[in-house]
């Protein structure tokens, strides 16, 4: 079985010049709820890995299985399908508890054997975790389909045993339908507590059609795995509003980022406000490698909707990767317009509010190399901008090392706690206080670059598929 481009899943037979390649599914890879699914693959004896093939007894046909996330607008409900490759029939053997729980194959629980696999002797290692209950494993055996659970963890940070998580659904303005997921505190109540600081974390996709755009992915009932800025300190976290960028027909995504990045995300801004859950000055906005980028562009054409930014591992001088970036194929010179006005470094003088730079000194992606940082923080402080530079020693594009860990979350709550939840009822005050500032020659502490190590250095411009990329979010 191969895969194209174009994501048509072929059929061929290496071994015989005359048979044809002949196609099992062709469908667009942007279409989630058709997903067919990826075939499971069982241990040979030399530790290689090989699609598994079933076999049925008295049934001469050739069987694979089918392990999908089975996305569907309620929902991924995960499922295992028993797939004829020659007549293209499928049947469910097993699909995910669709109410309270989610479920998923992990694994075939048979290693290499002589001769076929049987249906009647399958094994299969399964997950089960929901909103409040951590995550259990199970065997499976066939043909009773019988649930053994095998594993007992504790829950893992049970100050988080009552969180309130949400996945909620919203309109962009031009109809295309957008989905979030929230978390509240433990014992938070809107009518007592009323709205919260809020931080959002995201990660924009690209799009060729409004449909496939509006689909939803992720499941209500995962369990919230625990990120860096954590509900416990009483903070509101919108995590992965989608965020799509459409290109349809001949038009190019890219071509109206912006305008379709500000418009996603005054939704998602506008449904947590209307829902009481959010202070409307209090709104923090933050991203990885290309959600950074995201987060200074924000800033910079939505500076309305935050008080301030976390940018950590970004790209922000789109000319400096001039061939290409995410899904953009053309190259600086072929859409020179569009590499210029996506680059928020070419709107550096337009950011005023409050933003952190967190970036690797050993960043090995060949896009967000750090001087992209080094650089934008330098244009930054050039223009009176509020900013701060961490440079992580030794890290790379995610963040490893204990130390590295734990200074980008001081690095956060300290951010965080100084202009999201301090800042002022009227938003322009500070920006106000700042201009003053800049006008007399005065620099801010925190306009001065810092290695994380915290030794003395020179001035430097100072957490979406797929390390640590999700640090200051939960993991839904």
């Amino acid at each position: 079985m191969v895969q194209d481009k174009a994501n048509k899943n072929r059929v061929i037979s290496p071994g015989s010049k005359d048979a044809s390649p002949r196609i099992l599914f062709d469908r667009s890879s942007e279409d989630v709820y058709s997903d067919p699914g990826s075939p499971m693959s069982r241990r040979t004896p030399a530790g290689t890995y090989v699609i598994a093939k079933i076999k049925k007894e008295n049934d001469e046909g050739t069987y694979v299985l089918l392990k999908g996330s089975g996305a569907t607008p309620e929902g991924n409900i995960p499922f295992l399908d028993l797939f004829d490759i020659n007549t293209g029939s499928k049947e469910r053997i097993w699909e995910s508890d669709k109410e309270r729980y989610y479920e998923t194959v992990v694994a075939l629980m048979l290693d290499y054997e002589e001769g076929d696999l049987l249906l009647d002797r399958l094994q299969i290692l399964t997950s089960k975790e929901s909103k409040t209950e951590n995550r259990q494993y199970f065997i499976q055996k066939w043909p009773e389909k019988k649930a053994c659970q095998i594993t007992n963890f504790p829950h893992p940070y049970p100050q988080l045993a009552s969180l309130q998580k949400e996945m909620i659904r919203y309109q962009r303005k031009d109809g295309v339908q957008l989905t979030a997921t929230l978390y509240l505190p433990p014992g938070y109540d809107l009518s007592k507590d009323g709205p919260l600081p809020c931080l959002v974390w995201s990660y924009p996709g690209e799009f060729k059609s409004k449909d496939a755009a509006g689909q939803v992915r992720g499941s209500p009932n995962k369990f919230a795995g625990i990120g860096s800025t954590s509900a416990l300190l009483w903070f509101a976290i919108l995590s992965g509003p989608t965020i799509p960028i459409i290109g349809e027909g001949d038009e190019e995504a890219n071509d109206r980022y912006v305008e379709q990045l500000v418009a996603s995300v005054e939704a998602a801004v506008e449904e947590v406000i209307q829902r009481g859950v959010a202070h409307p000055n209090k709104i923090a906005v933050g991203g990885h490698s290309y959600g950074a980028f995201m987060t200074a562009n924000l800033l910079a054409h939505a500076p309305h909707l935050f008080c301030c930014g976390i940018a950590r591992s970004g790209a922000y001088n789109r000319t400096l990767t001039p061939f290409g970036f995410q899904h953009e194929d053309r190259t600086l010179w072929e859409a020179t317009t569009t590499y210029v006005e996506m680059s928020p470094f070419m709107s550096a003088n337009k950011i005023k509010k409050p933003i952190l730079l967190i970036h690797g000194e050993e960043d090995n992606n060949s896009g967000t190399l750090n001087m992209q940082s080094d650089r934008f923080f330098n244009a930054l402080k050039g223009h009176g901008a509020l900013c701060r530079l961490v440079i992580l020693p030794f890290e790379s594009h995610g963040y490893a090392a204990r130390e590295s860990i734990m200074h980008v979350l001081w690095e956060t709550d300290r951010w965080l706690q100084k202009h999201c939840v301090q800042n002022p009822t009227d938003a322009s005050a500070e920006l106000d206080a700042c201009k003053d500032e800049v006008s007399k020659g005065v620099r801010d502490s925190d306009n001065q670059a810092v290695v994380a190590s915290g030794r003395d250095g020179p001035e430097l411009a100072d957490f979406e598929h797929e390390g640590f990329y999700s640090l200051p979010r939960f993991n839904g």
